[in-house]
């Protein structure tokens, strides 16, 4: 397929909001064994359990290596479509495809730049090689057009976009030194408008706390629907998450959007922080090249990091008291959906959850 000399803007194309239709998801399986403990056996069997409720849903593709095709093909139901690809870990959501679609049915892809989080200042892994061909294999496998905006590294779970010309996006993950140093926040904003089709950009100065992507905002809020909020929420002053959640209230509740409204925002409570354990730090690969995941290491946990299908949404839960908080208030926010709770205290393990591990594609051929 062909790379396109223009840009999503100038052509009539938009980013979808993630809670519209869509055709399709994509999963990788885990087996990076510096990064999923236990050779990614019990990650594995996490995705088995999230593929299970997709497919109740909506159509998936897992993608994993050629050493655990057999593997992953026989523990997956028999409707998933498993590909081999080669790639470096398993975040399908940041190193995927922007998928950009316009009002004739049409769909095209936005390939970004890649350096694992950071690249030699904080990255999170090297190589990173594979994963940075990650969105242009996955376009040629689905016979789309692209656009080429890979002089300026951006991950898709440092977005959140109303599909309506908005977008909130943190400073601290985009405008990091390790991403973009050669680039202004002007021509950062000249990206993400001309590329993602963008009238308005909301700037939020960080994301949560013990956040190892630099303040990813898929931890923090999602658009339930153009104009309302679902946000990261503690009333612990003593929390460590309390400043940055109490920082993007502020901001978001000043703001208004695209089309000038102001946002309704629903804070959903976080639950207790975790921390690896001892057995779990023991079964991850110590390896140079990779993040350390020691005993006693804080994570960023959240009900925020869930993910939308196609008449429900995907939401994970830690063993806290709040799990059933956020999913009867995610209930009242969305009573056309149907809120599946999972398991996802392994996937949190490795510095992120449901909304890291999946990507959406939507259909274009679906009204919202």
């Amino acid at each position: 397929m062909k790379t396109i000399n223009s840009t999503p803007k100038k052509d009539g194309f938009r980013m979808p909001g993630e809670f519209e239709p869509r055709k399709q998801d994509f999963l990788i399986w885990p087996e990076r064994t510096d990064t999923w403990r236990n050779g990614g056996k019990p990650a594995q069997q996490v995705l088995v359990d999230v593929a299970k409720e997709i497919i109740k849903h909506d159509k998936l593709t897992v993608f994993c290596s050629a050493d655990q095709y057999e593997n992953a093909r026989a523990r997956l139901p028999e409707e998933v479509r498993v590909i081999e690809m080669t790639v470096d870990d398993a975040w399908a959501q940041d190193k995927g495809p922007f998928f950009v679609i316009n009002d004739k049915g049409e769909m095209r892809g936005v390939t970004w730049g890649w350096n694992a989080y950071g690249g030699l200042e904080g990255g999170l892994y090297f190589p990173w090689k594979r994963d940075a061909e990650f969105s242009t294999k996955l376009l040629d496998l689905e016979n789309l057009d692209r656009y080429d905006a890979r002089g300026m590294v951006l991950e898709g779970g440092a977005t959140q976009i109303d599909g309506e010309g908005t977008l909130i996006i943190t400073e601290n993950s985009v405008l990091n030194h390790n991403r973009n140093p050669h680039l202004t926040k002007e021509e950062v904003e000249e990206y993400l408008k001309e590329y993602m089709n963008l009238e308005k950009i909301i700037w939020l100065k960080d994301g949560m706390a013990f956040d190892e992507t630099d303040g990813h905002i898929d931890d923090v809020c999602f658009f339930v629907r153009p104009g309302v909020i679902a946000l990261s929420w503690t009333d612990d002053v003593n929390n460590p998450q309390y400043k940055p959640l109490k920082e993007a209230y502020d901001i978001l509740s000043q703001e208004t959007d695209a089309k000038g409204r102001k946002f309704e925002i629903h804070k959903i409570p976080i639950p207790e922080i975790l921390y690896i354990t001892e057995e779990e730090n023991a079964g991850i690969d110590i390896c140079e090249s990779a993040a350390t995941r020691e005993a006693g290491l804080p994570l960023a946990v959240t009900y925020i990091n869930s993910y939308f299908m196609n008449n429900a949404l995907l939401v994970p839960q830690f063993g806290d008291p709040m799990d059933q908080v956020a999913c009867d208030l995610f209930a009242e926010l969305m009573p056309e959906r149907e809120i599946i709770k999972i398991w996802t205290r392994e996937w949190s393990l490795c510095g992120g959850n449901i909304h890291c591990m999946a990507l959406q594609q939507p259909d274009p051929n679906v009204k919202k």
